[in-house]
């Protein structure tokens, strides 16, 4: 059994700032990816920011609407991906998930695993 838990969403105004957190517990033998993607009322969901394994190290990448506004890190050792977010303007407003490709045992397919959404509201 996997579970994601994020935390972090809110309300806050055109401009500022927040940061997302992601939590991986349960079975699991490694990561190989963490993400985050989101869904605006009416739209279906996109991808914003991932960061995945590569040997030595993680390779990120962004959607072209954040990119230079958001930031993806990650912390292997907790299981915990983050999304720190700056600049933020009303079209960032969404539900945010956060997604984990996990391998649960040596040698088996990793499985993408959600979790269950946060509310972000960009608004003044």
């Amino acid at each position: 059994q996997v579970q994601l838990v994020e935390s972090g969403g809110g309300l806050v105004q055109p401009g500022g700032s927040l940061r997302l957190s992601c939590a991986a517990s349960g079975s699991i033998f490694s990561i190989a990816a963490m993400g985050w993607y989101r869904q605006a009322p009416g739209k279906g969901r996109e991808l914003v920011a991932a960061i995945r394994t590569i040997t030595g190290g993680y390779v990120p990448n962004y959607a072209d609407s954040v990119k230079g506004r958001f930031t993806i890190a990650r912390d292997n050792a907790m299981k915990t991906v983050y999304l720190q977010m700056s600049s933020l303007k009303p079209e960032d407003t969404a539900v945010y998930y956060c997604s984990a490709d996990i391998q649960q045992r040596a040698f088996s397919s990793p499985i993408t695993h959600w979790g269950q959404g946060t509310q972000v509201t960009v608004s003044s």
